[in-house]
């Protein structure tokens, strides 16, 4: 008799899920729905391109945001990968090894009296100045 109870308990549990999985007829969504789904998406991700930039500019700019401390002097390559880079820090030239895996100091010397350089060109603002430039750029 464990047995028929059982499979009554098992019947009357499953009988609602069975039911709930039963497909129904839905109406096929409008073509108004789906373009106002289209547009809400694009602007969700719209909004989270803008939300990302200002949270980088928020934090410090990363490789966009440059250095007015430091500057680049010169440089050569030594190798497929390899360069040795004079960069201007103060008074200050420090002599860089680069590698694909490694930057190393080789050497820091003192600015040399006559070394002026040319004036370094302003860095980018914002990123529609910098694409705006590189557009220009390409163009010509």
């Amino acid at each position: 008799m464990s047995i028929k109870y059982f499979l009554l308990w098992a019947a009357l549990l499953a009988g609602p899920a069975c039911a709930a999985s039963a497909p129904a007829a839905v109406a096929a969504p409008s073509a108004f729905m789906s373009l106002v789904q289209v547009v809400f998406a694009l602007l969700l991700v719209l909004g989270a391109i803008v939300g990302c930039a200002w949270l980088v500019r928020r934090i410090g700019g990363g490789a966009l945001g440059g250095s007015r401390d430091l500057r680049v002097v010169g440089g050569v390559m030594v190798g497929q990968k390899e360069r040795v880079v004079i960069v201007e820090s103060g008074d200050e030239w420090l002599v860089l090894g680069v590698t694909a895996h490694n930057v190393s100091l080789l050497s820091r010397r003192d600015k040399p009296e006559g070394a002026e350089l040319p004036p370094q060109p302003p860095l980018p603002e914002n990123f529609a100045r910098l694409f705006k430039s590189v557009l220009a750029k390409s163009k010509s």
